[in-house]
């Protein structure tokens, strides 16, 4: 889920200056009449460079899990690799399905700049751009807790793991989640509901304040209740693993595995290296997607709220906070790929070389030491 950066909201912000963002949603605020016709053309050089950015790393980190996914196809890690590749194939249609119609309304709107009235887009392809947002913003926040709750049961529960979580059934959750999205961001195709053009009408989405019908309105709730959840089981599974972990941990500083090393090429050590791995890009992830996510789903929670209560109040009251929000969550996207990129074992094990030259002296001196010795009880 792109959204062009434009001009429109900080020109907006010069005609209406007693606006005062620190105060949420102030009964008593007046609201600029401006239309959005008349507001200057949007730049298009943040726009740019943010879908430029979001769709090649979401590229190369795909490059990197699929090499992954070629090493580890047969274990463990396979699973968690599956969910993470939807993950970025559904951030990266994202980038390029959204951003392109955001980028048609974007020309609309300089086309008809300084027309009298204010252009709106087509009912149908508001309607599309509706639900194109809906399901490529549901999805990532549905496979990130997935990938929690599917490394919490690795972790926790190793046997179960690898009885009940199988290539077959993981397929089968990708499906059922994406049918979910689609379910949701359908149902207003199907006239239950309705996508409206948003401010500064470059976007549509669920309206969530002003005149909603009752429809609308549990459509939006069901949306931000839904992302909130995915939201607090990631954080949940991903403390419960992150527990299990530092237990394993202390207890395994006393442990040695000699006689595992005689058994196979992938040990102990090295098994919870890859679970560490697994759970610090997880931990990340879903640091990630609290702090770009929540705004945007706790403003429609509150405006739905006061829906609910009676409490009324005119439309373009918060569409500026409702637009911040949405580009705050925008950015979801175009950081998920670099913890795939920047997180990886290479990687951390160049920084650790970088801060502990020493230690990265002596781990190759004594490889090449055990190298030696093998040579040596060959001749």
């Amino acid at each position: 889920m792109d959204i062009l950066f434009t001009s429109s909201f900080p020109v907006l912000c010069q005609h209406s200056r007693g606006y005062n963002l620190t105060t949420f949603c102030p009964d008593n605020q007046k609201v600029n009449s401006t239309p959005p016709a008349l507001v200057n053309p949007p730049a298009f050089g943040m726009s740019y460079f943010t879908m430029t950015l979001g769709a090649s790393s979401n590229i190369i980190a795909l490059a990197i899990l699929s090499h992954s996914y070629a090493r580890f196809r047969r274990r463990a890690k396979a699973p968690f690799l599956l969910l993470a590749s939807a993950l970025l194939l559904s951030d990266l249609a994202g980038h390029l399905i959204t951003g392109a119609l955001a980028l048609h309304l974007h020309l609309e709107r300089v086309k008809h700049h300084g027309a009298a009235v204010a252009v709106e887009p087509p009912q149908v392809y508001c309607k599309l751009f509706g639900a194109c947002m809906v399901f490529f913003g549901l999805c990532p926040l549905l496979l990130g807790s997935a990938m929690a709750v599917e490394r919490c049961i690795g972790i926790t529960r190793p046997l179960l793991h690898s009885m009940v979580v199988t290539m077959t059934r993981v397929r089968l959750t990708v499906l059922l989640i994406a049918s979910t999205a689609l379910t949701l961001a359908g149902l207003p195709l199907m006239n239950v509901g309705n996508y409206t053009p948003q401010f500064p009408g470059t976007w549509c989405f669920l309206p969530v304040s002003g005149p909603l019908s009752t429809a609308d309105a549990n459509l939006a709730l069901a949306f931000s209740i839904l992302g909130l959840i995915t939201l607090s089981a990631s954080v949940v599974s991903n403390t419960i693993s992150g527990l299990k972990l530092l237990q394993a941990r202390c207890r395994g500083r006393c442990v040695k595995s000699n006689t595992v090393r005689k058994h196979g090429s992938l040990s102990s050590s090295s098994l919870h290296s890859l679970d560490v791995e697994m759970m610090t890009q997880l931990v990340v992830i879903t640091v990630v997607s609290c702090i770009c996510w929540s705004p945007f789903l706790i403003y429609i929670l509150i405006s739905i709220g006061r829906f609910y209560k009676g409490i009324s109040r005119p439309v373009r009251q918060c569409e500026k906070l409702l637009l911040l929000a949405l580009r705050l969550a925008s950015w979801n996207q175009i950081l998920d790929p670099w913890v795939y990129i920047l997180l990886r074992r290479a990687v951390l094990r160049r920084v650790l070389q970088m801060l502990q030259p020493d230690r990265a002296v002596f781990t190759q001196s004594s490889s090449y030491r055990d190298s030696h010795r093998k040579q040596m009880s060959l001749h």
